[in-house]
Parts: C-alpha cells; structure tokens; sequence
C-alpha cells in the first residue's frame, strides 16, 4: 500500500493505491492520526487505487471517521470496486459519505 497526502486549507486528501490489510493497516493509521493530531479533521480517502480493503482497513476507517465526528468529516472519494464491495459488506458504506470524484468530495468541505 502506498499513500499520498495532500493538504488543503480545509482539507487533507489521502490517496490510497494498494491493499489495504492487516500487514498496512498500521501504516494507514499512523497517517491518519497524524493528520487528526495536527488538527485536520476534514479528511478525504481517495480509494480509486485500492485493490483489496481487510476488516483491519476498515476499523481504521471508523476509528479515524469517530476521531473526526463532532468537529470534522471523514468522507470517501471514488471507491475502487473492490473498496466499495468490502464497505457495503461491512455494513458501514452508510456510515461514510461517498464522493463520486475527488473534486466532489474537496467540495463538499
């Protein structure tokens, strides 16, 4: 897994390529409580890239989307198949709010 952030005034945008599993899900973690602690709470996950998404990813996802609630939004940006399946499975694709673009998810802030 590989990621890029990007960071804008009222917003962090984190593109994900790769797996998302219980090998790099600390990864993914560590950089979004990162980006939490330097007080971004308005987080976008551009999952275009990700080829597979584990439970581990996913309670990532919901730790980071609990972190930001209240102050903040953590929203995803044009889940690649695969990432919209393991969401809609999980149950929790109502629990994010899903952007079909970047551009639209940036905006939404």
């Amino acid at each position: 897994m590989e990621f890029q952030i990007q960071e804008y005034k009222r917003v962090a945008v984190v593109t994900i390529t790769g797996r998302i599993d219980s090998s790099t899900s600390a990864d993914l973690e560590t950089c979004l409580q990162s980006l939490i602690d330097k007080g971004k709470r308005n987080l976008v996950l551009d999952m275009a890239g990700v080829e597979f998404l584990s439970s581990s990813g996913l309670r990532v996802m919901v730790n980071a989307y609990k972190a930001c609630k209240g102050v903040g939004e953590l929203c995803v940006a044009q889940p690649s198949e695969r990432a919209a399946t393991s969401l809609s499975i999980a149950g929790i694709d109502t629990l994010f709010t899903i952007h079909p673009s970047r551009e639209t998810a940036i905006g939404s802030f």
